[in-house]
């Protein structure tokens, strides 16, 4: 038998793993109500209050984002993060418009039963570029690669390592400051998922852990900057910036996503 605690890390039970799967699912089901919505005209505040809306008064679900404040960071003041263009991540929804071509990652934290479910996608607004569709789909593709390293008995770095592959193969850069993370009734919990990284290193993988692989991947360097709002993270060179995520549960067998729902997009096929 495993034990409860893992070096800190929760084993969570069958009834816990249940409430994530449902909070997982509202996560995912956010992004299905809201992706019509993204299109050239419309801003992020309006994207916000859409999904605000659509927790609060139609899931009955808690915005984990809303006025959350880790150590350091002033009270975060919308429901949703969202970051385009050249925004790594915590984009702070506001009134500047979506312009033709812009990407933007939308990320929802449900909390449903006191557990959170945690997922991002890419959206585009009209057609982007080829360079930024690009991007978009090996981030995608990287998420998926260290989804598909998640089993009983490998390492962490094992997922930060297939993720690490995959976006220099293709000519793209890791942001290596911020990172997954375990999930369940806190937000963030341990351990931290780098998504780079050597294989056979890290912590051991086992069932009833449950965290995200978010990776953030730039078209140009890794390297970013902190704006003066406190969260608004972008990149140096001011390259396109991508992330996708979905939170998993180690299984006896492998991995189990938590964040589908009926408009997810499915694995990808590889081309390799």
């Amino acid at each position: 038998m495993y034990s409860r605690h893992s070096m800190s890390v929760a084993i969570k039970t069958p009834e816990e793993i249940e409430k994530m799967r449902v909070a997982g699912k509202l996560a995912a089901e956010v992004l299905d109500f809201v992706a019509p919505c993204v299109r050239p005209g419309v801003t992020t505040a309006e994207l916000d209050y859409l999904c605000h809306d659509y927790m609060v008064n139609v899931q009955k679900t808690t915005p984990a984002p809303l006025n959350y404040a880790p150590p350091g960071y002033q009270p975060f003041p919308k429901s949703t993060c969202t970051s385009v263009n050249h925004v790594v991540c915590h984009g702070v929804p506001g009134d500047k418009k979506l312009k033709p071509g812009d990407i933007v990652n939308i990320d929802i934290t449900v909390i449903k039963d006191g557990y959170h479910g945690d997922t991002s996608r890419m959206f585009y607004a009209g057609q982007p570029s080829i360079q930024a569709r690009r991007l978009c789909e090996v981030t995608f593709e990287c998420m998926w690669r260290g989804v598909l390293a998640v089993k009983p008995g490998a390492h962490l770095g094992d997922i930060g390592h297939a993720i690490q592959c995959w976006a220099e193969e293709h000519g793209c850069s890791v942001v290596r400051e911020f990172c997954g993370h375990g999930i369940g009734q806190r937000f963030h919990e341990e351990p931290q998922v780098l998504h780079y990284g050597k294989p056979g290193t890290g912590l051991v993988l086992r069932p009833g852990m449950t965290f995200t692989i978010e990776p953030m991947i730039n078209a140009g360097k890794p390297d970013v900057r902190q704006l003066a709002d406190g969260w608004t993270v972008v990149t140096k060179d001011h390259s396109l910036s991508a992330q996708w995520e979905h939170t998993v549960l180690v299984t006896g067998t492998g991995c189990e996503v938590l964040t589908v729902s009926s408009g997810a997009p499915p694995m990808p096929q590889f081309r390799d």
